[in-house]
């Protein structure tokens, strides 16, 4: 049999202090091992570097971080990848954790048994004050690349792809302030037409009050940054198509 691939698992952070250790935490107990985690953080003032050295050695030489000023959160994920030395690459933010310990292990089963560019799944949100409870369940089941059009898009946290696609068609556009993983995914999805699969399964616990999840001001800039990838990857939308996605988005806190 084949050695199974590397996974680069890449968190970007700063001042992350209150959270972090919910991060490294649920990527040390995954129960798939060949994965090299890779931190890069904005430069933190707070405790967040010392969390970082404290679990440090239980990674056996697997996690390797810098701390630096950045160009913001899709710089430092370009960072990360271009510091993978894996052959798949995900994300994980360092206000999320793994919903439980065989997440990985269901993605590196999925590439094995298919031949994928990409695999994404679901993701639910909570609130810091309680991560028992879910507040909002964000499914990928019912995703094809035809709804970008709409503003649709898998579940960013939970999307893995061969480190191969990002150097084929280019990584995330850091002049973007919340909607470069739309505009990657629109590229690579819609655009390239990356074989992708959805995984059934509740990969990723977000805490609410992340940079996209803000009131009705980022609303208007998600649109804007929605119209302007449309526009840069040759695709014809308008707001109106772009307005349906609202009304699903409801769904989204009834079930």
């Amino acid at each position: 049999t084949c050695a199974l691939p590397i996974l680069s698992l890449i968190t970007t952070s700063y001042n992350s202090e209150t959270t972090i250790s919910d991060t490294l935490s649920s990527v040390l107990f995954q129960s798939y091992s060949n994965i090299e985690y890779i931190i890069v953080d904005g430069g933190s003032s707070d405790e967040t570097i010392a969390i970082i050295k404290e679990y440090e050695p239980l990674f056996n030489g697997r996690l390797k971080w810098i701390s630096e000023k950045d160009d913001g959160i899709y710089d430092a994920m370009n960072k990360g990848i271009q510091m993978a030395s894996g052959d798949i690459v995900g994300i994980l933010n360092s206000d999320d954790f793994f919903t439980s310990d065989n997440v990985l292990a269901a993605i590196i089963a999925e590439f094995d048994r298919y031949s994928l560019d990409a695999v994404y799944g679901d993701v639910h949100f909570v609130r810091s004050n309680n991560l028992h409870k879910s507040i909002r369940y964000y499914s990928s089941k019912i995703f094809k690349p035809k709804l970008m059009r709409l503003g649709f898009m898998p579940a960013h946290p939970s999307f893995y792809c061969w480190k191969d696609c990002f150097l084929k068609y280019g990584f995330y556009k850091i002049d973007y302030s919340i909607c470069a993983d739309f505009e990657l995914l629109l590229r690579f999805i819609y655009v390239h037409k990356i074989v992708t699969k959805y995984i059934p399964m509740d990969m990723v616990t977000m805490r609410v009050g992340g940079v996209s999840t803000n009131g009705l001001k980022s609303h208007i800039k998600i649109l804007r940054e929605h119209l302007r990838a449309f526009k840069e990857n040759g695709i014809r939308a308008n707001l109106f198509l772009l307005a349906i996605r609202y009304f699903y988005k409801v769904t989204e806190f009834i079930k």
